[in-house]
């Protein structure tokens, strides 16, 4: 396994910056760690683009990235900074145009390597991503099976909450250099303990702390945890910093029919969805169907979350919007859960930045969101009793 994963690694760094590595020395300014429960991202921030090479050492495991004509102006981490995976992170010069970044490795890991282009907040970069292998934990219960650990009961209603961007991805940022990971993520915890003060019901985060999920993947952890709905919680941004107000979205029709056909394509793969039918043993046409039905509904009760999710969040402050709005958000694109996306604020406006800064008041947009689920929740218990 572990020469698997060097050649991977190595394949990946093939395919980097390449010829466009300047000849000047390159300055490697800091090293930046951001912790996932089961992945550690390590960022390298350079002032310009490099060669580098990244192999792997055995006894004791090290992962090694070598730079080219490169030096380090920066601090190294202290080890706690390092995280879990990581005893320790060195830093050599094996030869005179050489720089050398050395980590210790405490467990086994995936790596994966990439480089990214400036952008509007960043620099070059230099991304190494450490994935754990993992097994799930089983339990025994009375009866000498074996069963996957779970949170909560399993009748609860399941409420999946979202906090957007995350770790290298600030989102928005406001003039007062407010990031709009903070902020979302701080409401997404003041979400999760209104919800799970309420009998029933159980609120669980995709991200607990500052770390990048893929969108793909959050849409999966919705399904994982077996989510009645889906909340993405964010912050706006525009250009003129007078607009302002909050916003609600669903899912559009075409953004549903990109996902009908992603879905289609992995039908084999696709069981328990289309209101709990598996199409992994349809034929294209009826599974097309069985979809279309399942996305329908789905879309027509995000709606009805979303618009009492606004009229609660139209109690407590301006919106920008009176009306759900839709998009092919890839976080709204599961086809057998109801799923919204809240745009809390706008983050570039000053007033709504300074809101979005205080505890107060991400109370109370979690309160909102909070009374916008109970309310679906009563429209969606009367419907099924009628």
């Amino acid at each position: 396994m572990n020469s698997r994963i060097s050649f991977i690694v190595l394949l990946v760094v093939l395919l980097g910056w390449g010829d466009i590595a300047s000849a000047d020395s390159v300055s490697l300014t800091n090293l930046r760690f951001w912790h996932a429960p089961t992945r550690t991202r390590l960022v390298f921030d350079l002032d310009g683009p490099v060669r580098y090479k990244v192999f792997r050492l055995e006894n004791p495991s090290r992962l090694v990235v070598d730079f080219d004509r490169a030096r380090f102006n920066g601090e190294l981490p202290s080890n706690q900074k390092a995280g879990p995976f990581i005893s320790k992170v060195r830093k050599g010069v094996p030869s005179p145009e050489k720089l050398r970044i050395v980590l210790d490795l405490d467990l086994p890991l995936k790596a994966s390597v990439f480089s990214l282009l400036p952008n509007d907040v960043y620099g070059y970069r230099l991304v190494i991503d450490l994935n754990r292998i993992a097994t799930p934990v089983a339990r025994a219960d009375p009866s000498g099976k074996s069963s996957q650990t779970t949170e909560g009961d399993a009748g609860d209603f399941v409420v999946v909450i979202d906090a957007g961007h995350g770790g290298e991805d600030p989102g928005a940022i406001g003039s007062r250099r407010t990031r709009e990971k903070n902020v979302v993520l701080a409401i997404a915890k003041e979400l999760k303990q209104q919800l799970d003060a309420l009998p029933g019901v159980r609120g669980v985060l995709t991200r607990k702390s500052d770390y990048y999920i893929s969108l793909r993947r959050r849409t999966t952890l919705a399904r994982k945890y077996k989510a009645d709905i889906f909340i993405s919680i964010h912050a706006d941004a525009f250009p003129k910093k007078q607009v302002r107000g909050s916003s609600v979205f669903a899912l559009s029709r075409r953004g549903a029919s990109s996902e009908t056909a992603r879905w289609l394509a992995k039908k084999e793969n696709s069981a328990d969805l289309a209101g709990g039918v598996s199409i992994a043993d349809k034929d294209d046409q009826l599974a097309e169907v069985l979809l279309d039905m399942s996305i329908t509904k789905t879309i027509n009760d995000s709606i009805v979350l979303a618009s009492n999710v606004l009229k609660e969040l139209a109690r407590i402050g301006k919106v920008h919007s009176r009306y759900v709005e839709q998009a092919g958000f890839v976080v709204l694109k599961s086809p057998d859960i109801p799923s919204i996306l809240v745009e809390t604020a706008f983050i570039t406006n000053p007033t709504e930045e300074k809101l979005l800064n205080s505890k107060s008041h991400q109370k109370q947009i979690a309160g909102a969101i909070r009374k916008g689920v109970q309310r679906y929740m009563r429209l969606h218990a009367s419907n099924r009793s009628g």
